[in-house]
């Protein structure tokens, strides 16, 4: 059987990074890991074929060769999605769809031929069997949580490695915490399960013997959910990278209890883990106490931050507006948070009530759903109605973004950042990273209205930090990246580059 893998495109958003990536030369962030898991569990006998919309076209040749396309997305993917089982529909091509988007019953699925919703371990076996019997169901639905030792490693083979800024690797599923906000409990449960050491580092071979060099997603929705494990796998981990001559850059997800364990943040730092996404949210306690995240009640937020700065890594911050509990002077604290914690990548969002999490069905009961959630809480719309008049949340949501992406204030950010880091290991630099360097210095340094800013923030990186440039770098371009987007939100027109 052959079998065409189909990853629909993803919006222009804040996490898209599109208008940083042409810096690196990449179309993409990192291919997806979840075909290709899906695709290492294939029989071997079955031919397979990946078009990835965000790094290539799919050609009516791909499609006539398939026998089946097995599609997967995310919630913010739906419309690309929509579109690509219309096209495989007229070329008279079934469809499978996976993936979170289907825990969502979303009416764009409706047009695929098999929905399947759950994790692909414990619904591939009766798939597989099905499909080559001509026999396959209108639905699958996993039943329990798979053992993570039953993943194999993902099938990178079919990935064009070098359209990409990162690659991913999972080590978990699932959280110990349960947000009101979140889905990660409600997809994955709230026990996380790990891979083996064993695993991690076979996956890990596998990049380092195709050739990759660079930067490494840890996906995992949170990375330090179980403590224990993480210990185990660290020294494990940093001595692979040793032996190997470091050729990977970490990062990952974690919750903010990261920053109380002192141990665990000097293991990853020595597995050359280089940053780390964290779910602050809102300084205000009175909103994390409603919305069930009381990891973050407990903790001295600032603190934490300068903690997990101080031990080398960069903090990437994630912030929501729109709780019930926010004051009316909620805009110009989360703005003062962000200017104190020196968080330069701070992606700030307007609270979303996703399918099948405790917030969507509360306020279902309250009647306050007023649609379906796109998947991209930077988009500026509001899918409930809060307590806030929705003039002024959305009005006070501009003006963070305006505020905190202003070229010299992101700059600014990003210095006193840099101030913090310790010692930090010198980077593996690849010949991507010297044409990044290039195009920076042409079209920020040169062509971009924020130049002198710009010119400003790396002289005196280069004074005073001269360790730290290529990261300096790095963050001016994904600066312009976030100066592109919150000048087309404020303006509310078609994006144009701001250079």
């Amino acid at each position: 059987m052959k079998v065409l893998l189909l990853y629909p495109e993803f919006p222009d958003t804040f996490w898209s990074f599109r208008h940083a990536l042409p810096f690196l030369g990449r179309r993409s962030a990192y291919p997806p890991l979840g075909l290709l898991t899906v695709s290492a569990m294939l029989p071997t006998q079955w031919q397979r074929k990946l078009v990835d919309l965000n790094v290539e076209k799919l050609r009516d040749r791909d499609l006539a060769w398939a026998d089946v396309a097995f599609l997967s997305a995310m919630l913010v993917q739906g419309p690309s999605l929509s579109r690509l089982i219309a096209r495989c529909r007229e070329a008279g091509l079934r469809t499978v769809v996976g993936g979170p988007i289907t825990s969502a019953d979303l009416h764009v699925c409706e047009g695929a031929d098999h929905v399947v919703r759950g994790e692909a371990e414990g619904i591939i076996g009766d798939l597989v069997s099905d499909l080559e019997a001509g026999k396959a169901r209108r639905r699958y639905e996993a039943a329990g949580r798979p053992d993570m030792a039953t993943v194999p490693p993902p099938d990178l083979r079919l990935a064009r490695l070098r359209r990409y800024s990162a690659m991913p690797l999972q080590y978990s599923r699932g959280c110990p915490f349960s947000c009101e906000f979140c889905d990660i409990v409600e997809l994955f449960g709230r026990t996380p399960r790990v891979k083996t050491a064993e695993q991690v580092l076979a996956e890990l071979e596998q990049l380092y013997r195709m050739g990759w060099r660079g930067s490494v997603f840890v996906v995992d929705d949170n990375f330090v959910g179980n403590k224990a494990a993480i210990k185990l796998l660290l020294p494990r981990l940093e001595e692979w990278m040793r032996v190997h001559g470091n050729p990977f850059c970490l990062y990952t997800q974690a919750s903010i209890n990261l920053a109380e364990d002192d141990e665990l943040l000097s293991l990853m730092r020595a597995a050359r883990f280089s940053k780390v996404f964290v779910g602050i949210e809102t300084p205000v306690k009175e909103s994390h106490r409603a919305a069930g995240k009381l990891q973050n009640v407990k903790a001295d937020l600032l603190e934490c931050v300068r903690r997990i700065q101080e031990h080398g890594m960069e903090v990437m911050g994630g912030f929501i507006l729109g709780f019930d509990q926010d004051p009316p002077e909620i805009f110009e604290k989360q703005i003062a948070f962000i200017k104190e914690a020196a968080i330069p990548v701070s992606m700030v969002g307007i609270l979303t009530a996703l399918p099948n999490t405790r917030l969507w069905r509360r306020l279902s009961g309250e009647g306050r759903i007023l649609r379906q959630s796109v998947g991209d809480n930077t988009a500026a719309l509001l899918n409930f109605i809060p307590r806030m008049d929705p003039d002024a949340l959305l009005a006070g949501y501009r003006k963070v973004l305006a505020s905190i992406y202003s070229p010299t204030e992101y700059f600014e950010r990003a210095q006193a950042m840099l101030g913090r880091l310790g010692a930090v290991p010198k980077p593996r630099l690849v010949f991507s990273d010297y044409l990044a360097l290039c195009r920076s210095f042409i079209r920020q340094g040169i062509f971009a209205r924020y130049r002198v800013a710009y010119w400003h923030f790396l002289g005196k990186t280069f004074l005073r930090k001269p360790g730290h440039m290529g990261l300096a770098v790095t963050l001016a371009i994904m600066g312009h990246h976030f100066f592109t987007l919150t000048r087309r939100l404020k303006s509310g027109v078609p994006h144009r580059d701001v250079a």
